[in-house]
């Protein structure tokens, strides 16, 4: 079997000249994960610069609330708010391991950009950063964020201005600029080895969840659930049960304005199988295989595909998906800050919208996992935004 595919899905769909760079990152890749000290490294950095490991906290009140043990996996207190800092650093350590002097990156929400700018600085290395020109004005506190960190925000005018021409962007200066310069992914896509590469450097978020569950429950938890855009923190929230057959695993994708409207974010609810972005996946696409634009509230989430172990995981019925509007993820995301004195990113709202309805049917004897990918400090233009009832641009 193939390894650069899950069952169909992934493979490395890109120009003849960037194949003996993937090859080459593949071997340095597969060469560090067995050698001790780089994990030692990376488990350094992931401890002692970005504060792991990350509390699971029991979510008191709106256990009480919804009728089963809600767990709260709170990545929003990773050093620089989000999830996105853990595969930084596992991938920046690789970059310097392999003798690159610069990174690139592409940000939708901004958080992977904070992320990549913040370990270019404390690893001396230039950095630039691809951005939407909507997704910049969205988050204009992450682009703020970025320059101080000393990297080039580099804004993206073609097509929805949003994260799939970040990417887009980012390749193509990739293909030119391999030699020196390393592209840091931000999520679980892309071509072989990429979502691989991502997985592992995630999976250091269902490797701690589900020891910490174990030591209060004395078992594993009935569901685990995250929010899908490309597939990052649900892909590293998974990783580690997805060969518990009884843990149900849940990826929560964005309905937008409602699946029924054509605005919305949801590969798996109006996609078809094409490729992008160097790999085979579900996209959202129009009969002649025109990628279509994805719409969402949330930054982070309008992306028009999902990652290819996504894609494999749901076509083998091994994770369930499904999709929640803006107004169900803005609700939860007021409840989160209300009960529990937590402001999400929207993002990680998609998630907790759907664990509300999840637990209709169950049952304070058992236990969800919600991954909190990230705060909601990014958001506040956009909360003011739409309690003001002047939605969002997108």
């Amino acid at each position: 079997m193939d390894k650069r595919y899950y069952g169909e899905f992934g493979g490395q769909f890109v120009s003849e000249s960037l194949m003996n760079t993937l090859s080459e990152l593949d071997d340095a890749f597969e060469d560090a994960i067995k050698d001790p000290e780089f994990l030692k490294q990376v488990d350094y950095y992931l401890k002692q610069y970005v504060g792991r490991e990350t509390p699971l906290y029991y979510a008191e009140r709106l256990s009480e609330k919804y009728g089963t043990k809600i767990y709260l996996k709170r990545e929003d207190l990773n050093h620089t708010g989000a999830h996105k800092i853990n595969n930084v650093i596992g991938q920046i350590l690789l970059a310097k391991r392999m003798g690159k002097t610069k990174v690139i990156a592409e940000t939708g929400a901004g958080q992977h950009g904070v992320a990549t700018a913040t370990g270019a600085a404390l690893f001396n290395m230039d950095c630039k950063v691809y951005m939407g020109a909507e997704d910049m004005e969205r988050q204009k506190l992450n682009v703020l964020r970025m320059e101080m960190l000393g990297a080039e925000v580099v804004k993206v005018t073609s097509g929805s201005n949003t994260l799939k021409d970040a990417t887009n962007e980012a390749i193509r200066n990739w293909t030119k600029d391999a030699e020196d310069t390393f592209y840091i992914m931000g999520s679980a896509v892309g071509p072989y080895p990429y979502p691989k590469m991502v997985k592992t450097f995630q999976s250091v978020i269902s490797k701690e969840a589900k020891r910490q569950h174990m030591e209060v429950e004395g078992r594993n938890p009935d569901v685990v659930m995250a929010c899908v855009g490309g597939g990052s923190n649900s892909i590293g929230m998974f990783a580690e049960f997805i060969d518990d057959p009884e843990v149900e695993l849940i990826g929560v994708e964005a309905a937008g304005k409602g699946i029924e409207t054509g605005m919305h974010a949801s590969a798996f609810h109006g996609g078809e199988i094409g490729t992008l972005h160097g790999m085979k996946s579900y996209l959202l696409q129009d009969e002649d295989g025109n990628i279509k634009l994805a719409h969402s509230i949330s930054a982070g989430l309008d992306y028009p595909g999902v990652g290819p172990e996504h894609a494999y995981l749901h076509d083998t019925g091994r994770a369930k998906y499904v999709a929640v509007t803006d107004d169900e993820a803005m609700d939860a995301l007021m409840e989160l800050c209300h009960l529990e004195g937590i402001i999400p990113a929207i993002e990680s709202a998609h998630a907790l919208a759907y664990a509300f309805k999840k637990a209709e049917e169950m049952t304070m004897d058992q236990s969800m996992i919600i991954c909190l990918s990230g705060r909601g400090d990014k958001d506040v233009n956009t909360i003011a935004d739409y309690l003001a009832g002047k939605g969002y641009m997108n």
